[in-house]
């Protein structure tokens, strides 16, 4: 077994005998080169899972990209980006592109002799990440900014080039069938995630009696119905509102407000929101937020996410609604909540609105589009019926889902850990 020893420095502890304590920019240098005259139009974009790709690979998510390219900053193939402002949540990456990325990143290249793969590991630390917290500037903490400097005179524990060599040998293969085990499970979680959509869309479409007898619904992307449900456009079944719209000033304090959030990431509404606006007694009246609406995103970058429903199962007193929703506040009973929350989030709606949206700029879900969107309507009783249902089976396949992320933790803090004992010599290569 190595003998170890104190490397003073907190964060680290203790370090193989023979290994030193230097300090990051001994080994890498800061690139600062514009992209001013233009040398690219390869904007490469910083991911946390990915890395440094370019970014038609990342999607519609995140920041759109400047067309003014000389705006850019440059970055090579073999150095290692970083974004300021989120590299203390693991927005670092090796880049193998030539390519721009944001002014608001580095970008590092190893000296001459230096390991890549080693620094790159050094990057990827969650103890060293963490570190740099203490050099940020800045007030919130979603914008917490890490100055250069900050990084570079970190002090990290080197072994030599040989043991390098094979650290990251070792790591490579190890976070390779890591990885390999993480992609499986993710794979899993996505299918019980459509079989879940699946589910839900046979259930309020075909209802749960298969002998029932069935009609033509006149919807092409629905097809089939039970003869005794009702099929009305959303106009007919209740009256809809756009949000409120006001300025920055007004948020942060004053009475609830239902956001874009609030929304998109949950089928009910939480009881307790928590944003906060200041509002007048007309306008929390006009927009008012109660048991049974149903709220509808307006805006999003794709179809996928565009849309989203979610219900409102209890009052929320004095509550507005942001000006990117819109409330669907029911007739009477012909719509109960606890069936509209599955409904509106089948995959039948997401058909409807592939066909009817305009897609050629921003997917947007208006008002009318909203009001021609057909809802098909078993009796009341029978609503509850699905609802139930869906509720027990989908529990079911959320729990699953729930088990599986744990996994994929589990996996993920293993593959950390095991980066931060090779790294600093905690463990030894064999």
């Amino acid at each position: 077994m190595r003998k170890m020893k104190d490397s003073g420095v907190e964060w680290i502890g203790e370090i193989p005998e023979g290994w030193t304590i230097e300090r990051l920019q001994w080994h890498v240098s800061e690139i600062k080169e514009s992209n001013k005259p233009e040398k690219t139009r390869q904007v490469l974009s910083l991911t946390n899972k990915r890395g440094v790709i370019p970014y038609e690979e990342k999607g519609a998510q995140g920041n759109v990209a400047k067309e003014d390219y000389s705006q850019y900053k440059l970055a090579y193939p073999g150095t290692i980006v970083a974004n300021s402002m989120n590299i203390l949540i693991g927005s670092v990456g090796r880049c193998d592109y030539f390519g721009c990325v944001s002014p608001v990143y580095y970008v590092y290249k190893p000296n001459e002799g230096e390991n890549l793969a080693f620094i790159d590991y050094i990057f990827q630390m969650e103890q060293f990440q963490k570190e740099l917290r203490r050099y940020a500037n800045g007030i919130l903490e979603i914008r917490l900014r890490v100055p250069s400097d900050g990084i570079l005179k970190r002090e990290i524990a080197f072994p030599t080039k040989e043991a390098q060599e094979k650290i990251v040998h070792c790591l490579n293969q190890k976070c390779t069938q890591i990885d390999t085990l993480i992609q499986n499970v993710q794979t899993q979680i996505e299918k019980l995630k459509a079989y879940k959509q699946s589910l839900i869309t046979e259930v309020v479409t075909k209802g749960l009696d298969p002998t029932v007898p069935m009609k033509d619904s006149g919807v092409d992307w629905i097809g089939e119905i039970p003869e005794h449900w009702s099929k009305l456009p959303v106009k007919y079944i209740g009256t809809t509102q756009n949000g409120i719209s006001k300025g920055g000033e007004y948020f942060g304090s004053g009475h609830p407000f239902v956001s874009y959030g609030d929304v998109y990431k949950n089928m009910e509404l939480p009881r307790s929101v928590a944003g906060l606006v200041e509002s007048t007694e007309a306008e929390r009246e006009n927009y008012s937020v109660k048991t049974g609406d149903i709220f509808f995103t307006r805006t999003s970058e794709t179809i996928d996410e565009v849309g989203f429903s979610s219900v409102c199962t209890e009052t929320i007193q004095n509550a507005t609604f942001a000006g990117f929703l819109i409330r669907l506040r029911p007739f009477n009973d012909v719509l109960t909540s606890l069936y509209a929350k599955y409904y509106f989030r089948g995959n039948h709606i997401r058909r409807y609105l592939v066909k009817e949206m305009n897609l050629v700029t921003r997917a947007s879900l208006g008002q009318g589009l909203l009001k021609a969107m057909p809802v098909l309507l078993p009796p009341p009783d029978e609503q509850i019926v699905i609802a139930e249902y869906l509720r027990l089976k989908c529990s079911q396949i959320d729990r699953l889902i729930s088990i599986k992320q744990e996994k994929i933790e589990k996996l993920e803090q293993y593959k950390r850990s095991l980066i931060y004992e090779y790294v600093t010599g905690k463990k030894e290569v064999v």
